[in-house]
């Protein structure tokens, strides 16, 4: 990793995607690419959307400079990204975003040579793989909290990867992150990420997923998603409860209640996702277990998910009606 740290190109490319982002900034406040908040908005100002552009071109730079390496990953990454720009810009049908996302999930599987698996464990990973788009875009709600959680997922990769390609690859992916959280991650944002970089960043970070399950055999690197899952699967059994659209936006994930209701910083609650799944993080990559260990978590994870958010809309609810 230092040979990359070290080399002039790797620092030419990084000053490449800060002026890209600005640039970028210069083009959505002239073609109002702006996120007005509403009712339903953890943010209060107008604020640039689509920052998350920077992922796109991270990728784009290192593909570009190593003879269109991952041709299969950049186009599952430009197909979804330019569909979630438009997305972000004027809105589109679901069908449109989820046949994008189910075209780059079977990109995925090429790039990561799991399309020689049976026919049903296939259809399972494309379902995971675009449920895990969703969720990133769904969690996508409040400042830091997709560059902080990405980064908790994609520096125990980068620590511990035995790949070349693949460490630089992560590489370029975290200095794109970091430029994001240097504009995002701020009591006031300069921008927010967009379903272009949320989805984008779903889409890398499945691809690196599948590469470390692939190569090591342990199933349990899902768990590198944990909270995310838990927190989207969980909110989606709960207003399918209540009998709500699921599709459209809202306020009742954790993460929304614990800054919206409870008036935690944006920052603190981001910063508390990301560390938290780095502690997860921290023990698989240190465990060869069986499955059962994502079993375990999962159940874990669900139970102080459930108990938590429980007592925290009881304490909303009794300071609402309070005199």
């Amino acid at each position: 990793m230092k040979e990359i740290l070290n080399n002039y190109d790797f620092l030419l490319d990084a000053v490449i995607l800060l002026v890209l982002e600005l640039v970028y900034f210069k083009l959505a406040d002239r073609y109002n690419i702006i996120d007005k908040p509403n009712e339903r908005s953890s943010h209060t100002i107008p604020t640039i959307r689509g920052g998350g552009i920077i992922f796109v071109f991270s990728l784009l730079l290192l593909s570009i400079g190593n003879y269109f390496a991952y041709p299969y990953l950049v186009i599952a990454v430009l197909l979804s990204g330019a569909i979630s720009f438009i997305d972000d810009i004027r809105g589109l049908p679901s069908l449109v975003r989820f046949s994008a996302h189910f075209i780059s999930a079977l990109l995925l599987l090429l790039q990561s040579d799991f399309i020689t698996l049976p026919i049903a464990l296939l259809a399972a990973i494309i379902v995971l793989i675009i449920a895990i788009i969703n969720a990133f875009n769904f969690m996508d709600g409040i400042n830091g909290i997709t560059g902080f959680y990405s980064l908790a997922v994609i520096v125990p990769l980068l620590l511990t990867e035995s790949s070349e390609e693949l460490r630089e690859l992560q590489v370029y992916i975290t200095v794109g992150l970091l430029i994001f959280l240097l504009f995002n991650a701020r009591i006031k944002a300069r921008c927010f990420a967009g379903d272009v970089g949320s989805v984008s960043m779903a889409i890398l970070v499945v691809f690196l997923l599948m590469q470390r399950i692939y190569t090591t055999g342990n199933a349990n690197y899902i768990c590198f998603l944990l909270l995310y899952g838990v927190d989207t699967g969980m909110t989606i059994a709960q207003r399918i409860l209540q009998k709500e659209n699921i599709f459209q936006a809202h306020r009742k994930h954790l993460f929304q209640l614990l800054s919206n209701e409870y008036k935690l910083p944006h920052l603190v609650v981001a910063l508390l996702y990301a560390l938290l799944q780095l502690f997860i993080n921290y023990y698989i990559v240190h465990t060869t277990d069986s499955i059962w260990v994502t079993v375990v978590l999962g159940l874990i994870a669900a139970a102080i998910y459930i108990l938590l958010k429980k007592v925290l809309l009881q304490r909303v609810k009794a300071s609402t009606v309070a005199p």
